[in-house]
């Protein structure tokens, strides 16, 4: 089996850019599960339903999401 030289086919990282994007996208979704934890255990406790209940928890999945994955991208910025 041939060997090939180590210096001609090395593999380069993911920018920092694209680090920063996929910190956004996990904190995201950690903020959207746990935004549909929270958010779904206050709406119910506090008497909402139908179509109240959905837009409580959807809203409080978005704001957790956002702030969430914002809060990871820059700490992933902040490691690059």
């Amino acid at each position: 089996m041939p060997t090939v030289p180590g210096g001609v086919y090395h593999q380069q990282g993911p920018s920092c850019f694209d680090r920063m994007k996929m910190g956004f996208m996990l904190g995201f979704c950690v903020g959207m599960a746990s935004g549909a934890i929270f958010g779904g255990f206050s709406a119910l406790r506090s008497g909402l339903r139908g179509k109240e209940l959905v837009n409580t928890v959807g809203k409080v999945m978005l704001q957790g999401g956002g702030s969430f994955g914002t809060f990871l991208a820059i700490g992933s910025g902040l490691r690059c």
